[in-house]
């Protein structure tokens, strides 16, 4: 139970920066303002929140596996809200990203 809590915890981080990342960029790249950029800052405010709740109690680990989700859930959030195509170099580097995240966070320990 705690991997699954891990994971959903990670995927709510994820979903909170990227989206927070998103909001941002589309208030200031594409113009839509204030309100979108505020939405964005609140959201990566509440990744910064959620990633307090990993069962780990190592920072440096925590966050260092939440790179792997990011890369990948970047190109997850890419194909779904901005219709983008990864090409196979991108499905492998995510993979690769998300065998780090499985050493780094739920290898057995001694």
């Amino acid at each position: 139970m705690t991997t699954l809590r891990s994971i959903a915890l990670y995927v709510a981080a994820a979903l909170a920066e990227i989206g927070g990342a998103w909001l941002v960029w589309q208030g200031v790249r594409e113009h839509r303002g204030l309100l979108w950029v505020g939405a964005g800052v609140a959201a990566l405010g509440l990744y910064g929140f959620v990633a307090t709740f990993q069962p780990d109690a190592h920072f440096g680990r925590v966050l260092a596996a939440y790179g792997g989700v990011f890369v990948a859930g970047s190109l997850a959030w890419g194909v779904v809200v901005d219709k983008f195509r990864p090409d196979r170099y991108d499905v492998a580097g995510a993979l690769l990203c998300l065998a780090g995240v499985a050493v780094i966070m739920y290898a057995p320990r001694v």
